[in-house]
C-alpha cells in the first residue's frame, strides 16, 4: 500500500509538471505571436493569452509547491503586465477584459497562502467582468464569472441577476448556477433555523434543479427536512416526494418513513 501511495504521489507530481510545461508552451507561443502580430488587436489578444499562461503557471506551481510565494508574485506581476498591455491596445475588446478578470479571479478564489485579504482581487475581477458584459452582452461566460464573484462576495441579488442573464444565453448552465445559489442560501437559512426563509430558497432551487452531479448542492432532502421535521407541513412533504420521484431525485427513506408515520398515509 505504501508503494502504491508513493506511486500515486509521483503520478500527481508528474501530471502537475506536465501542465506547467503546457502553460510554458502557451507563454512561448504567445510571445512569438506578440512579435509577429500584424495589428494592435492581434497583439492585444496575444498579450492576453500570455498573461493567462503566466497566471495559470503561477497558480498551479504554487498549489503544487513547485515555487514559493515570491516566485508566484513575480509570475503574477508578469501576467498583469501583459493583461494591462492588452487592455491598453484594445480597451474596447470584451475578451481582453474578461481574460484579465480571470487572472484576478484565480488569485482571489484559488490561490492559497499568498494574500491575507483577497477583497481587492475579487473587486478587480468584478470590474473587468462587468466591463466585458457591458461591451458584449452576449458573453455568457463573463456573466457566469460575474455571478460567481457576486455570490462569493455576498452580493446575492446581483448574483441572481447575473445568473439570470446566463440562463437566457446558456439555459442549462444558468439554471444550474441559480439552483445551486438558492440551495446554498436555503441551507444557510436552515443552519440558522430560519425555516420560512429556508423553504422559500429551497423551493426555488427545486424548481430549477437538474440531477445532481456530485458537486451541486442538493435541495430535495433539505426541503424534506423543513417540511417533515421542522414545520410539519405534511401535504407539502408528500408533494415534494411525488416531485422527486417524477424527476429522478431521491429523498432519504428515513424522511419518507417519518412522513408516513406522522401523516398516517402511505407513499
Amino acid at each position: 500500500m505504501r508503494r502504491l501511495n508513493f506511486a500515486l504521489v509521483a503520478l500527481l507530481a508528474c501530471s502537475a509538471c506536465n501542465m506547467v510545461d503546457v502553460y510554458q508552451a502557451q507563454i512561448d507561443r504567445a510571445t512569438r505571436a506578440i512579435e509577429s502580430a500584424p495589428t494592435d488587436r492581434a497583439r492585444a489578444a496575444a498579450y492576453a493569452d500570455r498573461g493567462r499562461g503566466y497566471s495559470d503557471k503561477a497558480r498551479l506551481s504554487i498549489a503544487r509547491k513547485l515555487i514559493d510565494r515570491d516566485a508566484y508574485l513575480r509570475l503574477f506581476a508578469l501576467a498583469l503586465q501583459d493583461h494591462d498591455r492588452a487592455v491598453a491596445l484594445a480597451s474596447g475588446d470584451a475578451q481582453v477584459h474578461f481574460q484579465r478578470g480571470l487572472t484576478y479571479y484565480d488569485r482571489a478564489a484559488w490561490v492559497e497562502g499568498v494574500d491575507s485579504d483577497r477583497t481587492s482581487w475579487f473587486d478587480a475581477a468584478r470590474a473587468d467582468f462587468s466591463t466585458a458584459v457591458r461591451q458584449d452582452p452576449s458573453h455568457a461566460t463573463a456573466y457566469d464569472y460575474l455571478g460567481l464573484v457576486d455570490e462569493q462576495t455576498g452580493r446575492i441579488d446581483e448574483a441572481v441577476a447575473d445568473y439570470t442573464h446566463v440562463m437566457a444565453l446558456e439555459p442549462r448552465l444558468g439554471k444550474s448556477r441559480l439552483a445551486d445559489l438558492y440551495c446554498n442560501q436555503g441551507q444557510a437559512h436552515l443552519r440558522e433555523k430560519q425555516f420560512d426563509l429556508a423553504a422559500d430558497a429551497l423551493e426555488k432551487s427545486v424548481e430549477l434543479a437538474g440531477l445532481a452531479d456530485g458537486c451541486s448542492c442538493e435541495p430535495y432532502n433539505s426541503l424534506a427536512y423543513v417540511y417533515i421535521e421542522a414545520t410539519g407541513q405534511y401535504d407539502k412533504g408528500w408533494e415534494l416526494v411525488r416531485k422527486a420521484r417524477g424527476s429522478g431525485h431521491m429523498i432519504a427513506r428515513e424522511y419518507v418513513e417519518r412522513l408516513e408515520k406522522a401523516s398516517g398515509r402511505r407513499g
